[in-house]
């Protein structure tokens, strides 16, 4: 499954939203520098959708905040 997520770095409240256009806004508080966000967005979806993190996989945005992330099946 593919989706589209909005990614907010250090934020002080880390968690899982879901918009009205589908769109899912992951918070994490890492900060965006070496890779450290998109860690704890990988980490943060596996644990959302009950799967292991070499399941989920960042397609497009890798340097960006708007990204499409495909979770496959376990």
């Amino acid at each position: 499954m593919r989706i589209s997520i909005r990614v907010m770095p250090r934020s002080k409240k880390p968690g899982i939203e879901a918009r009205p256009d589908g769109t899912l806004v992951v918070r994490v508080s890492a900060p965006s520098v070496e890779n450290r966000a998109n860690e704890a967005v990988v980490e943060a979806l596996a644990g959302h959708f009950g799967v292991p993190r070499r399941l989920v996989s960042i397609l497009r945005g890798n340097t960006g905040r708007n990204k499409i992330v495909e979770i496959g099946n376990p």
